[in-house]
């Protein structure tokens, strides 16, 4: 497989606090690289450096080849970064059709057709319904956001990211707050992508992590001590003393 993503000696500091310390991994087109460790251990900083919220002290960003370290968040988006669940973009008061459709009319370049309500374009109106019936939504499609569950929330969060075409997911703890039967449809849904979407996890539960990754990274006080498939990770002590031990 080809690295869609390298990352190499980022480093990023507040005050005396370091929050990344010369964390240098690959993401491989296609596959899912989980990024685990306890609080406080970087993961958050990590993914706003990648997503363009946060500028690194040093190191480098390469996304498809190009160094995209300088690069804006928005235009990292327009390269097909999409990142979910940390903070949430859905309009409440709106349906969510109309949630999605608007990921697909910003994707097209024109975000702001006040005129022609984007869900009333055959095209964005389409390609809307198959993200939704992706992730098991269709039916509440025309239903207002603010009447889903906290677990379609989520599943909402992936249909945009979906329908804005995104070709590397970053999805902060998607897991959160969902029940055992909600965490059990969502990773069920997420394994369908294997192969189909790249995605970088961040996750806390650590059932859904060993799921779904085909390589995990551990991260402890800003470091990357270990990267490995799942088995590896498992028997690693290092990792089991540092971070899996805890659980």
């Amino acid at each position: 497989m080809v690295a869609l993503l390298k990352i190499d000696a980022l480093c990023k500091s507040f005050g005396g606090v370091t929050a990344t310390d010369d964390v240098s991994l690959t993401v491989e087109a296609g596959e899912i690289h989980a990024i685990i460790g306890p609080n406080g251990a970087g993961k958050t900083t990590l993914v706003a450096q990648l997503c363009g919220a946060l500028k690194p002290d040093s190191g480098t960003v390469t996304f498809k080849g190009a160094n995209i370290t300088n690069r804006a968040a928005h235009a990292r988006a327009r390269l097909g970064i999409t990142r979910s669940f940390q903070i949430t973009s859905l309009v409440m008061s709106m349906s969510v059709l109309d949630n999605v459709a608007l990921a697909v009319q910003a994707q097209d370049g024109h975000s702001f057709r006040f005129l022609k309500p984007a869900r009333k374009i055959k095209h964005l109106r389409d390609e809307a319904m198959e993200s939704l019936r992706m992730v098991g939504l269709r039916r509440r499609a025309n239903d207002l956001t603010s009447e889903l569950s906290h677990g379609e929330h989520r599943q909402m969060e992936i249909a945009i990211a979906l329908a804005s075409r995104a070709q590397l997911m970053l999805l902060d703890e998607p897991m959160a707050g969902l029940g055992p039967e909600e965490s059990g449809n969502l990773v069920t849904f997420l394994k369908t992508l294997k192969g189909e979407r790249t995605i970088l996890l961040i996750e806390h539960d650590m059932d859904a992590v060993f799921a779904l990754a085909d390589r995990i990274s551990v991260l402890v006080y800003g470091r990357i001590i270990a990267t490995g498939t799942p088995d590896e990770i498992r028997s690693n002590d290092d990792v089991r003393h540092a971070y899996l031990g805890e659980e």
